[in-house]
C-alpha cells in the first residue's frame, strides 16, 4: 500500500523541535563562543612546533568528521530507492553539523603547513570564526524552534504558518522525524512508513542502522514514548532474510484493539462496562481472564502509582446483575484485585464434612467448607509459628454458626484437641456435644465457671512453665492443646443481658486474662454469639491483634453495626465485605416486582454457613459443610466426633480444673442470683470456698491458705483501681492482694492504666497512686 498524502494535522505534529527561545540563543551564543577561542587556537598553535599532541588532536577530528560524513552519504546510497524516506533531510543535518570540524581543520593544517608567520594566517583564523558564529552550523542542525516568539522573531499571528510550512510534506515524514528526533534511536533512520489504512494512526516501516551498525533493541515503553502511543501498541522485530541492520517496526494502536474487542467478548466488557468512570473499576487494567462454565474470573491491576479500587456494588450494577451475591470482589489491599461474576450462586450446594477435611494439617488448619471459586476454606485451629490462637464467630439465628462450631469442635476431637465447651442457652445451640467431649458446660452459671476453671488451668501452667524456664509451648509436651469454646457469650457480656453487674465484670475480666496469656500456655479461646462487640470481650485491642492470628467468622448478621463490631480493626483500612443475604437470590428484582404489585417475594434456600472470613487480615467467602439434620441433630458430625476417642487434660490438669471448675460453678450460681448486693458478692464467694474445700477434702488433699483465696468480681484493672482507691499502695502488694491472678497479668494491667493515665507513680520506685 502507497504511502498517504495526507498531512498530520498541526496540533497533532511536533515539526520542529520547539524550546523555549532564550534556550536557543543560549546554544548560539556557547558555539559562538567555541568557534572564538578555536580561532585563537588555530592562530597560535601551528607555529609551536612542540604542540604536537594538538597537532594530532586536530587531525584525529577531521578524520571522525570524514568518517561521520561518508557513513551518512553511504546509507543513502543504500536505501535511496526508497522514494518517501527523509533521508536527504538527514545527510543535510550530517553535512552542518561536520562543516565547523573539517573547515577549522583545513584551515588549521594550512597554517601548520606554512613556515613561518604569514599575515593572512592571523586573518584566516578570524574569518573562519566569524563566518562560522555567523551561521552556527550546528545549532541551525537541531531544526529548533523557538516556543514564545522573541523581540525580534515574527508575531503570534505569523508564527503558526511558518509552524505549517516547517511541518512534514507526509505522514511517512511525519513519524520519521518523530524517531530522527528521539535519542534512544541512534543515528538510525525509519523509512518506508506506510499506513494501514487513512485516517488511522496505524503504519510501518523499516527501520535502517548505519554500515556495520545494528538496530537498538528498544523496550515497549521507549517506542510507545517515542511517537506518544499506548504502551505495548509499538513493536519492533527482525525481518527475515535480514541482518539486524534493518528491522521492521509496526504501530497498531487501533487496529488490535479493535481486533481484540470484535473477537473477544470480556475485553470489550471490562472496558465498556467496568473500567469507564463509575463502572466500578474506573481506570483498572485487565491483565487476564478465565471463563468457566458458571464463573467469569477477571484478574485486574492498578495503573502505576495508584492503588486498586473495586466497587462490588457498582460492578454488579455496571453488568445489571440484580443478585450482589453472584457478583465477587477479592482485592491484595494493594495494586491487584480479582473480580468474579457467577451465573448460578456456586455455593448453593455444598457437600458433607469428610475425615480428611477435619483433621488437622501441619500448618494448623482444617478444611471447614467451599469457597466460591471452588477452592476449600481452610481456618486454623493453631498457629505453630505463634501459638494457641483466639476466634470471634458472630452470626444471626440461622446463619449456621452452631453447625459451624460444631464441625470446628469435632475437628479438635478427631485432632487430639481437648475442648473445653461451654453453651450459655443451657446447652441447646451444641446438643451434640454433651459428652463428646472433655467437658461442656450448659447455662449462664457454667459458661462462667467453665471459663474461670479454663483460666485457673492457664495460671497452673504458667506456674510450670516459669519453674521450668520454657517460654514456648509445644503441643504434647507435656501437656496437649486445649481450645475453650464459649457459645451464645452474648447472654453474658451484651449490654441487654439479664445477668447482675458483677456477674458481667466478672466474667468480662476472665475473658481478658484468659484470651492474653494462653497463646504462650497452648489454651486457645473462641467466642460465639449473635451479636457482640469487641470491647465487651476485655482488652479490645488484644482481642484485635489476636484475632489477625486466628480466625474471625462473619455470617449473616441482623446489623450492619454488629458487623462493624465484629470487624473493627481486624480488617485493613481499604477492605471492605459484602454482607451475607438471608436467602440465596434474594437480591434480584423479584423483591421490588411483588413490593410494586402488592404480592409477596419468592426466595430461594436460606444461606446457612455462608461467611465472610477474616483471617491474617486477609478476606474471603465460605461456605461451611452441609450437615444433614435428622431428630433435631446432626448425625453425620455425631459419627465423626465418635470415630476417634475424647482427647483429654493429664491427671494433674484434670485434678486443677475440675476443682477449680466446682468451687467457680458454685460462685457464680450465688453471685448470679445474689450478685446485686454486697452480700450477695459475700455469700458467693463464701459457697465457693465450701464447695472447693469439700472437693478437696474428698480428693484428700487439704489446703489451708484456701481461706484466704477469696473470689473476686472485678476485672483485673477494675481491681487494682479499688485497691488503689485506699491510698499508694506498692506493686508487690497489689499482686499478693490479688493471688488469683497471674503476676505478669497484674503488671501489664498496671502498665496499661498508667499509659491510660488513670495511676500515676506515687514517688517510691513501685509505688502507685491513683490520678486526681
Amino acid at each position: 500500500m502507497a504511502v498517504t498524502e495526507k498531512t498530520p494535522d498541526l496540533a497533532a505534529t511536533d515539526g520542529p523541535r520547539l524550546v523555549p527561545a532564550r534556550s536557543i540563543r543560549r546554544r548560539r551564543r556557547l558555539e559562538q563562543a567555541v568557534y572564538g577561542a578555536a580561532a585563537l587556537g588555530i592562530t597560535i598553535a601551528p607555529d609551536n612546533p612542540d604542540l604536537w599532541p594538538v597537532h594530532l588532536g586536530v587531525a584525529g577530528l577531521a578524520a571522525l568528521s570524514l568518517s561521520r560524513l561518508f557513513s551518512s552519504t553511504s546509507v543513502y546510497r543504500k536505501i535511496g530507492e526508497f522514494q518517501d524516506s527523509p533521508i536527504g533531510f538527514s545527510l543535510i543535518r550530517a553535512c552542518q553539523r561536520t562543516l565547523p570540524l573539517l573547515t577549522g581543520a583545513g584551515v588549521y593544517m594550512a597554517n601548520l603547513l606554512n613556515p613561518g608567520t604569514p599575515t593572512w594566517e592571523y586573518l584566516d583564523g578570524t574569518a573562519w570564526a566569524l563566518l562560522m558564529g555567523f551561521t552556527t552550523p550546528i545549532t541551525h542542525s537541531l531544526n529548533l524552534d523557538a516556543l514564545l516568539p522573541t523581540e525580534n522573531a515574527p508575531s503570534l499571528e505569523t508564527a503558526p504558518a511558518q509552524l505549517e510550512q516547517a511541518a512534514p510534506a507526509t505522514y511517512g515524514d511525519y513519524r520519521a522525524m518523530q524517531w530522527a528526533n528521539a535519542r534512544p534511536t541512534g543515528t538510525t533512520l525509519l523509512t518506508s512508513v506506510t499506513q494501514y489504512q487513512e485516517g488511522a494512526p496505524d503504519f510501518w516501516g523499516i527501520v535502517v542502522a548505519e554500515a556495520g551498525d545494528t538496530v537498538p533493541d528498544l523496550n515497549p515503553t521507549t517506542l510507545a514514548g517515542i511517537f506518544d502511543l499506548p504502551i505495548g501498541t509499538v513493536k519492533l522485530q527482525l525481518i527475515e532474510g535480514s541482518g539486524p541492520g534493518r528491522k521492521l517496526l509496526t504501530a497498531r494502536p487501533t487496529l488490535d484493539t479493535a481486533a481484540q474487542q470484535a473477537t473477544d467478548p470480556i475485553h470489550r466488557l471490562f472496558n465498556d462496562k467496568l473500567a469507564r468512570p463509575n463502572g466500578g473499576a474506573a481506570g483498572m487494567n485487565l491483565v487476564d481472564y478465565r471463563r468457566d462454565p458458571n464463573r467469569i474470573a477477571m484478574r485486574v491491576t492498578a495503573p502505576d502509582n495508584q492503588m486498586i479500587q473495586l466497587n462490588q456494588k457498582q460492578i454488579a450494577r455496571s453488568i445489571d446483575y440484580k443478585d450482589l451475591s453472584l457478583v465477587m470482589v477479592e482485592t491484595d489491599g494493594l495494586g491487584d484485585g480479582l473480580i468474579s461474576i457467577y451465573k448460578t450462586h456456586p455455593l448453593l450446594n455444598v457437600r458433607e464434612a469428610t475425615l480428611e477435611d477435619l483433621t488437622m494439617a501441619p500448618d494448623g488448619t482444617i478444611a471447614l467448607g467451599q469457597q466460591p471459586d471452588g477452592r476449600i476454606g481452610r481456618v486454623p485451629l493453631y498457629d505453630p509459628q505463634m501459638g494457641a490462637i483466639t476466634d470471634l464467630y458472630v452470626g444471626a439465628p440461622g446463619a449456621g454458626k452452631s453447625v459451624t462450631l460444631l464441625h470446628i469442635i469435632a475437628a479438635e476431637r478427631i485432632s487430639g484437641i481437648v475442648s473445653i465447651v461451654a453453651d450459655a442457652q443451657d446447652g441447646m445451640s451444641l446438643p451434640e456435644v454433651d459428652g463428646r467431649v472433655y467437658h461442656f458446660g450448659k447455662g449462664i452459671a457454667a459458661t462462667a465457671a467453665t471459663l474461670a476453671a479454663a483460666n485457673d488451668l492457664g495460671k497452673y501452667r504458667e506456674k510450670i512453665s516459669a519453674e521450668n524456664g520454657w517460654g514456648s509451648f509445644d503441643i504434647g509436651n507435656p501437656w496437649p492443646l486445649v481450645n475453650v469454646t464459649l457459645d451464645e457469650l452474648n447472654r453474658i457480656l451484651s449490654a441487654d443481658a439479664v445477668v447482675p453487674r458483677p456477674f458481667r465484670k466478672w466474667v468480662t475480666g476472665l475473658v481478658g486474662d484468659t484470651q492474653s496469656t494462653g497463646r504462650k500456655l497452648g489454651e486457645g479461646i473462641r467466642f460465639a454469639a449473635q451479636s457482640i462487640h469487641l470491647a465487651d470481650l476485655g482488652d479490645k485491642d488484644r482481642i484485635r491483634a489476636n484475632a489477625k492470628n486466628g480466625t474471625v467468622w462473619l455470617g449473616r448478621t441482623n446489623s450492619s453495626t454488629t458487623q462493624h463490631m465484629a470487624r473493627d480493626g481486624v480488617l485493613p483500612p481499604g477492605v471492605e465485605i459484602a454482607p451475607i443475604p438471608r436467602y440465596f437470590g434474594t437480591g434480584g428484582g423479584g423483591a421490588i416486582d411483588a413490593a410494586f404489585h402488592g404480592k409477596e417475594a419468592k426466595h430461594g434456600p436460606i444461606t446457612a454457613g455462608m461467611a465472610n472470613i477474616i483471617n491474617g487480615g486477609s478476606l474471603y467467602v465460605n461456605r461451611t459443610w452441609f450437615a444433614r439434620k435428622e431428630n433435631k441433630t446432626y448425625p453425620h458430625l455425631i459419627s465423626l466426633m465418635e470415630s476417634r476417642a475424647i482427647p483429654r487434660l493429664t491427671p494433674q490438669e484434670d485434678l486443677v480444673f475440675q476443682t477449680s471448675y466446682a468451687k467457680w460453678l458454685a460462685f457464680a450460681e450465688t453471685l448470679l442470683t445474689d450478685g446485686d448486693t454486697a452480700e450477695g458478692i459475700e455469700q458467693a464467694g463464701a459457697a465457693a470456698q465450701t464447695v472447693a474445700k469439700e472437693r478437696l477434702t474428698a480428693l484428700g488433699i487439704h489446703d489451708e491458705d484456701e481461706d484466704e483465696d477469696q473470689p473476686s468480681a472485678g476485672t483485673i484493672k477494675d481491681r487494682i483501681l479499688d485497691l488503689l482507691a485506699a491510698g499508694p499502695t506498692a506493686l508487690k502488694d497489689v499482686r499478693r492482694k490479688m493471688p488469683d491472678v497471674a503476676p505478669g497479668s497484674v503488671n501489664n494491667a498496671m502498665t496499661e492504666l498508667r499509659e491510660a493515665g488513670h495511676v500515676q507513680p506515687a514517688g517510691n520506685r513501685g509505688v502507685y497512686q491513683l490520678t486526681n
